[in-house]
């Protein structure tokens, strides 16, 4: 199916691994520019190569800081004209409430939920003023499966899941959209940096974190693709989703209503 991307422009954070990585793929495939945001300028590097030698695109590789406002509005501005945003950047670590510091909160926060709010602040008024834009941000499960393990992480998703709907009810008016995708658990460094944290709290090591994962009842019995989630995050970023707004679309087959 061709989603109608070629000749676009998408501004992807968390570009160099995982979701961030695989979307960026599919985007290219598609024929859209992209623009790879994240901290690792290697990482990016060796992904701007890889997608250089698929399809020919212009890729372009800027290293930013995205729990920094500056780095945030030198972003947006190098960039307002960008077609697409996609808010991909962040690494809440698990906790209970009483595991997880103030610092850590803050610093986690200062990276998705308020990079996400502050980068969507920027390219919302520019998306706004000429009337056209796609705004999608990846969240992530534990904000409709909620967990006492991952406190941090279900609280800012919350949130942000509520800055989708309200926004992406309203964008519309403007001929802009504002979309959410869920991820469920997905087989990404950022999984297993996960499941080592669980594994510390359950065992008091994180290094039985291939145990964690046998004990979870995973649907099909494995953790998801990056690509299954990029594929979702590339449809709802193109003109054939141009009647979806304000929605936030799960992708952990049905682990949210799981028990």
């Amino acid at each position: 199916m061709d989603l109608g991307l070629q000749g676009k422009t998408a501004l992807i954070t968390g570009a160099s691994k995982g979701i961030g990585r695989a979307v960026a793929n599919v985007l290219v495939e598609e024929g859209c520019d992209v623009v790879l945001a994240a901290r690792n300028r290697a990482d990016l590097e060796a992904t701007a190569d890889e997608l250089r030698a698929k399809a020919n695109v212009k890729v372009t590789v800027r290293s930013a800081d995205l729990s920094h406002a500056d780095d945030q509005d030198a972003l947006a501005n190098e960039f307002a004209a960008a077609d697409i945003l996609i808010n991909n950047a962040g690494s809440n670590p698990p906790g209970e409430i009483d595991e997880v510091s103030d610092e850590v909160w803050r610093t986690s926060w200062n990276l998705k939920m308020f990079g996400y709010i502050n980068m969507t602040r920027h390219f919302y008024k520019h998306m706004k003023a000429r009337r056209a834009g796609v705004i999608v941000n990846v969240i992530g499960n534990s904000g409709e499966r909620m967990q006492s393990g991952y406190i941090l992480g279900s609280t800012g998703n919350i949130g942000l899941m509520g800055l989708t709907r309200a926004l992406g009810a309203r964008s519309p008016d403007f001929n802009v959209r504002v979309v959410g995708v869920n991820p469920g658990l997905i087989a990404t460094d950022r999984a297993q940096m996960m499941l080592r944290g669980y594994s510390e709290s359950t065992f008091g090591t994180p290094d039985r974190w291939e145990e964690m994962l046998e004990r979870m009842d995973l649907p099909f019995g494995r953790m998801g693709e990056a690509h299954e989630v990029a594929d979702t995050v590339a449809f709802l970023a193109s003109p054939r989703a141009s009647y979806v707004s304000g929605t936030v679309v799960t992708v952990d087959a049905g682990a949210s209503n799981r028990h």
